[in-house]
């Protein structure tokens, strides 16, 4: 009997394992989905199991990423009613508590006039938080938003100061952001810059 059970057990496992429970993502995992821009297509890979896992974390929990994640899925229709006004809710949301990943994607909706009438200017205000908490791709598109007229002048010199001392991983980076640096000179005091470019800038 136990060698029928066995033999029953090895011809069915490949479809027991398709139908196995997907375990929800860890901060650390959700963090890495999102920064590699892969956060929709893993829930869609997952064949969308964990839809109440996330509504429950985002909607009840109010935890930040799953905020992000939950307001992707309702923006682009990802195994829920696509909802953009109710996605972009939550992504704003996400941004008060802190995300800068939420910052940064509400900023870009408002560069691109995506779901939103363009507005550079509000995209510069998700931004400079973000730049603040240490994201570098958020550094770099503020100081090039600047670089095109938008925001206030008085916060060049922080925003230098931060993308000046990045630490980049390849040279392309780093060449693309002495460009948007050099830029910026033209628009600043050669004193702001001078201070700018200290490793501590004090004066702000």
């Amino acid at each position: 009997m136990l060698r029928v059970i066995s033999a029953l057990l090895f011809m069915v496992s490949p479809s027991l394992l398709a139908a196995e429970a997907v375990d929800v993502y860890t901060q650390e995992q959700l963090l890495t989905l999102i920064r590699e821009q892969q956060h929709l297509a893993q829930v869609k890979q997952d064949d969308c199991q964990l839809v109440q896992d996330i509504e429950a974390r985002a909607e009840v929990l109010k935890q930040p990423l799953y905020q992000f994640l939950w307001g992707e899925m309702f923006i682009h229709g990802t195994c829920i009613k696509k909802d953009v006004p109710r996605g972009m809710q939550l992504l704003k949301e996400s941004a008060t508590q802190g995300s800068t990943e939420a910052m940064l994607q509400v900023a870009r909706y408002y560069e691109d006039g995506k779901y939103v009438l363009k507005n550079k200017h509000r995209s510069v205000q998700y931004l400079y938080p973000a730049a603040a908490n240490g994201d570098q791709k958020a550094r770099m598109m503020l100081v090039r938003l600047y670089n095109e007229g938008f925001g206030s002048p008085r916060d060049y010199e922080m925003a230098y100061h931060w993308l000046y001392n990045e630490v980049f991983n390849d040279q392309k980076t780093k060449d693309q952001a002495w460009q948007l640096l050099q830029k910026l000179e033209s628009k600043m005091p050669a004193s702001a810059v001078a201070r700018a470019r200290g490793e501590h800038l004090w004066n702000y």
